[in-house]
């Protein structure tokens, strides 16, 4: 059975599979984490063009971060040593930053988490590189529309499955995979936590959406089979069959009417081309 404990701030953080339920400051401190987040992937759109190399968007990722007065969650996470994950084409999630350059036709994923003032901002945005084939940019667009999708559902009374359901519907309504081996997950002053999100899923089942919850939607969605593959570094997840694959994620927060997105583009930018 699912438990749900409602935190207050003399409460110490620890993961102990309850699903937190979080009030009014949890929200306002969430809302200006996930606003760095949000400006962070805005400032790079001009850097993501044919020739960058990873590293380079790492740096200014580090930079950036600092500068608005948080540090990346992900350096020195269970080891990581990066400030962001890059995932490019067939790498589903935790792509590592390196030399490699991105050339055109390429789409990627950029996944930060600034943490400031305690609380972790986490969202990830899809890039397209230069001259993209419309196969790959219709990927894009649908695994967008899944993220809306499932955050449309992410409201009171409803749950999990009435989430995941409402993503794995539509992508493979469009004959894609969606990803079973990574989820979303509870985040606030923790950077994972209960809940899982999974995004396959059946109508009325899992954990009931409460007022206070907070988590991330992030599907992942392959233009092949959904099955993926861990590479020898221990963190790139790439997609078993090489196709394509795309994610976007938000951090929300369930309200008494519906939910809160945390990390919207200031510049409104939603989805690419960012114009």
């Amino acid at each position: 059975m699912t438990e749900y404990v409602t935190v207050t701030s003399d409460q110490p953080d620890a993961r102990t599979g309850a699903i937190k339920l979080h009030g009014p400051a949890a929200f306002e401190g969430m809302m200006k984490a996930g606003r760095l987040a949000a400006e962070t992937l805005d400032m790079i759109v001009p850097h993501m063009v044919p020739g960058v190399t990873t590293a380079e968007i790492d740096r200014l990722i580090y930079d950036f971060i600092v500068a608005g007065g948080g540090v990346p969650a992900t350096l020195g996470y269970r080891g990581y040593t990066h400030s962001v994950c890059i995932s490019i084409n067939h790498v589903v999630c935790h792509g590592i930053p390196s030399e490699k350059t991105l050339k055109s036709g390429d789409i990627v994923n950029v996944d930060v988490t600034p943490l400031l003032d305690g609380w972790h901002g986490d969202t990830s945005r899809m890039y397209l590189i230069g001259d993209v084939p419309i196969k790959a940019r219709r990927l894009v667009e649908v695994t967008y529309e899944c993220l809306m999708i499932g955050i449309e559902h992410a409201k009171p009374g409803n749950r999990m499955g009435d989430v995941a359901n409402a993503i794995q519907r539509h992508a493979e309504k469009h004959r894609y995979g969606v990803v079973r081996d990574f989820c979303g997950h509870g985040v606030g002053r923790l950077f994972h936590d209960a809940p899982e999100v999974v995004h396959v899923g059946k109508p009325g089942t899992g954990p009931e959406l409460r007022p206070g919850m907070i988590f991330t939607i992030e599907p992942m969605i392959n233009i092949g089979r959904p099955d993926v593959k861990l590479l020898d570094d221990g963190w790139t997840a790439v997609t078993r069959d090489r196709s394509l694959s795309a994610q976007f994620e938000h951090s929300i927060g369930i309200t008494e009417t519906g939910c809160e997105i945390f990390t919207l583009s200031p510049k409104g930018y939603t989805q690419p081309p960012y114009v």
